[in-house]
């Protein structure tokens, strides 16, 4: 169990806290006996100890900063038992040699809270109203950050810093020389010292950022060259990216001049590889610049908290995307009547939509497909091959609960039993990132599976690729980093990262795309035919562990959905308690699936119809489900997606000239509530908690 896993750890950690208050009750008794080997013994491992535990485990210690007994507390309070120990050693002079010691250890901590105070101005002055990515923004005087150790880690620098103070007033202790006391707190003052005025250095205007003033100045001059017409909007949480990741592509098609908003900071570098200029708003109130920018409309792939503060700027136009279409509740939110409209892959999501009376009026439904399933293969007829690969990609638990929700609990451990009974099955098994974060029992699960899977793995043999498979890889996997991931210094913050990623370079999107192709290929030919895959990371992604597989085995979610544009055959689990004709009614996007039960009993009649064995009795019905889900496939899905882009901003563009027609001379027109009221709202947003959106796959 993971509980038991987690034991032994718990256990070290509540030796090393023991251990540290042990070493101060040693350093106490020592200090006052006195007894020199120990005490100095104590002192040092004490300090040891806690600038170890600060750079290896500083979680652990942040449980002493919740009882004020933090890093600096513990420093002050070592420094003071060894000041005690040395006026109880014989031969040191407390009048004489150790005044000045106490005095010039006192100016130490003065320049420690003098090297703090300098790094929360500098990193004040580097925190800018905005951040961009893949915009030119040398303009606003953006630079490298400080050292880390200087800026960000003030309890690294306390302990780091006070190593040659201690180290020295301990060999005073030993040698009862007060020299050796003078030479270490001398070199920790040139530390401290030296820190703050480096520090210093960032505040003069060669190295400070330009004003909010000036940042928001300089960036209506850039939204007014770039003339943006279409953008995304995005906010949620830290696991949450991959909800505005699977749209880049679309939007990187799109007609018009495309933005990507974000309202989180951390969510900048969460955005996948794209060319597409990406712009931060922290703020509410400065991200109402876009009011008089010539944006005309935003896709939404996901409801959340802030969603509310930009469908305040009446000049923009909203369409919400989603990001995965299936038949829980979470596709159809009451929500999405806040939009202009609410854009579909085809009829059985409009259906949805009216079946759910949650106020969303049918003109407003749009069907524009799925434009990013481009790249999934279409496949007819029984697979072939010695192998029959079996994609089983569960969903997580959800936010309510609902047993229904996810196959992982109930059936999932004896769907993998059934296919892995099978010696012609090869298994691929993804499953969803979330799984197990509401649930534990659903996390316990997976792990379960995923041991299944590896034990299953240890008993089949056969031919391996060559050393050359895993060379390609590798060579495919730094060339695919080289282009998608940007190395960081440890210490660089958010401007360096900012001036890091300015304007990307010519081609850069077709090169990525090409090495993404590429790297697919070398995956899977690095593997055998025969061994079972576990695929948790975000590559592979699922559109090509769809290519790889000739049958899906999933639960009521996007992924069905998406699976139904390679029209292979798929099952579906029922874990809701329903009867199969209940749940085949309840949830379309099953009509065409053969549902397994939880004791997964139907596995070995799904894969005789995937062979040929026997008759693929949901064929028909699966085009025709693939039509009512996803739309026709003729015009392509991109093209409908680009017409709704047209006609949404020439819907925009008709209210400026309407506004402008009854007399408003500046467009766009001015909100009706006051500057007061505005802030008040701006204040209150800013403090609302965010909720990050349902996830429906």
């Amino acid at each position: 169990m993971p509980s038991a896993g987690l034991a032994p750890r718990r256990v070290v950690q509540l030796s090393a806290l023991l251990a540290m208050l042990a070493l101060y009750v040693a350093q106490l008794v020592s200090a006052s006996l006195p007894h020199v080997p120990v005490f100095v013994a104590s002192s040092a491992a004490g300090l040891a100890l806690d600038t170890y535990l600060q750079y290896k485990q500083p979680g652990l210690l942040s449980l002493l900063t919740k009882v004020r007994f933090d890093v600096t507390v513990r420093q002050l309070l070592r420094d003071m038992l060894i000041f005690v120990g040395l006026l109880r050693i014989d031969g040191i002079d407390p009048m004489g040699e150790q005044a000045p010691l106490l005095f010039a250890l006192l100016a130490v901590y003065v320049l420690h809270f003098g090297c703090q105070a300098a790094a929360v101005l500098v990193r004040r002055t580097r925190t800018l109203p905005i951040l961009t990515r893949n915009i030119d923004a040398s303009a606003l005087r953006l630079s490298a950050a400080p050292p880390r150790i200087l800026a960000r880690r003030s309890s690294h620098r306390l302990l780091t810093f006070s190593i040659p103070a201690t180290a020295g007033l301990l060999l005073t202790a030993a040698t009862t020389h007060a020299f050796w006391g003078g030479i270490g707190i001398g070199l920790s003052l040139a530390l401290f010292g030296g820190g703050m005025l480096y520090l210093a250095t960032w505040l003069l205007p060669r190295k400070r950022a330009l004003g909010e003033a000036q940042v928001m100045a300089w960036l209506d001059d850039w939204l007014a060259h770039y003339k943006p017409t279409v953008a995304m909007y995005f906010s949620g949480g830290t696991t949450s990216a991959y909800q505005a990741n699977m749209w880049l592509s679309t939007l990187a098609d799109v007609d018009g001049k495309p933005l990507i908003v974000l309202r989180e900071r951390f969510m900048v570098n969460k955005i996948d590889a794209t060319d597409v200029p990406i712009i931060c708003f922290p703020k509410v109130a400065t991200m109402f610049s876009l009011e008089n920018s010539t944006l005309k409309m935003m896709l939404h792939p996901a409801n959340a908290a802030k969603t509310s503060q930009v469908l305040r700027i009446p000049t923009i136009k909203h369409a919400f995307i989603n990001h995965g279409e299936s038949d829980k509740l979470s596709s159809c939110n009451p929500y999405a009547k806040a939009y202009d409209e609410v854009w579909v892959a085809g009829p059985a999501a409009r259906d949805r939509y009216q079946l759910a009376d949650v106020g969303v009026e049918d003109k407003d439904v749009v069907e524009v497909g799925r434009p990013q399933l481009s790249p999934i293969k279409t496949s007819s007829g029984p697979a072939d091959g010695p192998y029959t690969t079996v994609l089983y990609a569960p969903t997580w638990e959800g936010w309510d609960g609902n047993p229904g929700n996810t196959s992982v609990i109930l059936a999932g451990e004896n769907i993998v039993r059934h296919l892995l009974a099978d010696d012609r099955v090869r298994l691929i098994y993804k499953p969803h990132p979330m799984t197990g974060s509401q649930i534990p029992a659903a996390g316990a699960a997976n792990q379960r599976i995923m041991a299944m899977i590896r034990e299953a793995n240890s008993r089949r043999s056969g031919e391996r690729p060559g050393p050359e498979a895993a060379a390609e890889l590798a060579r495919r996997t730094e060339a695919l980093d080289t282009l998608t991931s940007t190395a960081f210094r440890t210490s660089a913050d958010e401007m360096e990262k900012m001036l890091l990623q300015g304007r990307p370079t010519a081609g850069r999107q077709a090169a990525v795309a090409e090495a993404t192709a590429a790297w697919e290929q070398a995956y899977w030919a690095s593997f055998p035919e025969w061994e079972h895959r576990i695929v948790t990371e975000a590559r592979p992604a699922i559109f090509t562990c769809f290519n790889q597989a000739d049958v899906l085995i999933s639960d009521v979610s996007s992924v069905v959905s998406d699976w139904l544009a390679s029209e292979k055959p798929y099952a579906v689990a029922n874990t809701s308690g329903l009867s199969e004709l209940d749940f085949r009614s309840g949830f379309p996007t099953v009509g065409a699936a053969t549902i397994l039960t939880p004791d997964a009993e139907g596995v070995p009649g799904l894969l005789a119809a995937v062979r040929g064995e026997a008759d693929d009795a949901h064929a028909e019905a699966r085009l025709e489900l693939k039509e009512h889900l996803l739309g026709p496939s003729d015009p392509p899905s991109i093209d409908r997606f680009n017409a709704a882009v047209r006609a949404l901003c020439a819907r925009a563009d008709e209210r400026r000239v309407r506004m402008a027609a009854r007399g408003d001379a500046e467009i766009p027109a001015q909100r009706e509530d006051t500057v007061e009221e505005q802030v008040a709202d701006a204040v209150a947003a800013e403090a609302a908690p965010e909720s990050e959106d349902a996830v429906n796959a």
